[in-house]
C-alpha cells in the first residue's frame, strides 16, 4: 500500500528533509512543490540500499539545494510503502 504525506518547510531545510526522507528507506518518490507545481521528482527504488540510491541522488541534492537558496518556503510530497 502507498502512503502519501506532505511536509512544508522553509527554503533552508529542505535539503536536510529529503536527505532524512531518503535516509528512512521506506520512500517511493520524493516531490518538490513550490506553489502548487511540481519542481523537481526524485524517484526511488524500493529496497535499494541508502548508500547506492545517496550516491546516484547527489547531482539532484545539489539542484535542490541551489533552488531552496531562491525559495522561502515549499512543499516536499512523498511517497512511502507500509
Amino acid at each position: 500500500m502507498v502512503k502519501k504525506e506532505k511536509y512544508t518547510v522553509s527554503g533552508s531545510q529542505v535539503l536536510e528533509k529529503i536527505k532524512q526522507l531518503i535516509r528512512e528507506g521506506n520512500v517511493r518518490t520524493v516531490r518538490l512543490l513550490h506553489e502548487g507545481k511540481v519542481i523537481i521528482e526524485i524517484p526511488l527504488s524500493i529496497g535499494a540500499p541508502v548508500a547506492a540510491v545517496t550516491i546516484l541522488a547527489v547531482p539532484l541534492l545539489a539542484a535542490i539545494g541551489a533552488f531552496a537558496a531562491l525559495v522561502t518556503e515549499c512543499t516536499i510530497e512523498v511517497e512511502k510503502t507500509e
